[in-house]
Parts: C-alpha cells; sequence; structure tokens
C-alpha cells in the first residue's frame, strides 16, 4: 500500500496508468484502523491490477478538502485521472471487492 501525500498525489494517482483505490483515513479514526489490514490484504491480492494508497486527511487537509472529505474513513477510486466510485464508512471487504472489479472492469 502507497503512502500518499500532497507531494505525490498528482503522480501517483491522478498520472496513474492503472485504476487507484485512495483510503482517505486519519489516525485517531476507529473505523479507519479496522480498513487498514483489510486494503493490505486487497493490495497484495489486486497488485498487478490496481494501486491502494492511503491519505492521512489530517497531514493532507488540501487534497481532504478538493475532494470534499467530510467523514472518514471515505475510499475514492480513481481511473484516468478522474473519481469513478465513491464508499464513504466501512461497507465490509466483499463490498470493496465488488467495486474494485467493477472500477478494473471500466474502459
Amino acid at each position: 500500500m502507497i503512502s500518499l501525500t500532497e507531494d505525490n498525489f498528482q503522480k501517483e494517482v491522478l498520472e496513474s496508468n492503472m485504476p487507484v483505490m485512495v483510503d482517505f483515513s486519519a489516525s485517531w479514526c476507529m473505523p479507519c484502523q479496522i480498513v487498514s489490514p483489510v486494503l493490505e490484504e486487497l493490495a497484495k491480492t489486486y497488485e498487478r491490477k490496481l494501486k491502494i494508497g492511503k491519505l492521512d486527511v489530517d497531514q493532507n487537509n488540501t487534497l481532504a478538502q478538493k475532494f470534499g472529505i467530510l467523514s472518514v474513513p471515505t475510499i475514492i477510486f480513481f481511473k484516468n485521472g478522474k473519481e469513478v466510485k465513491r464508499e464513504v464508512g466501512f461497507p465490509g471487504k466483499e463490498v470493496y471487492e465488488r467495486l474494485i472489479k467493477e472500477v478494473i472492469s471500466l474502459s
């Protein structure tokens, strides 16, 4: 899983040649801590098809505002530099897997 910041977001997410799943989270957020190991596992499963990154909203406030993050965790999927899907909260690993498959299959 990639650690995202305002310094590398453009290159790692918006200019990526593969879809990117970004976890907008915070260190104080208990649901975010539950999401982390699930995303680590998914990052290994889909490593050749999708990048997964984590962005701390407290340390990267400008990006959090730009993407309208009002609660954490918020997952945003990007493809070709554009947001294609968004999920707020933690709906479970199965929902994340379904969303990943949908995003990967988008042309």
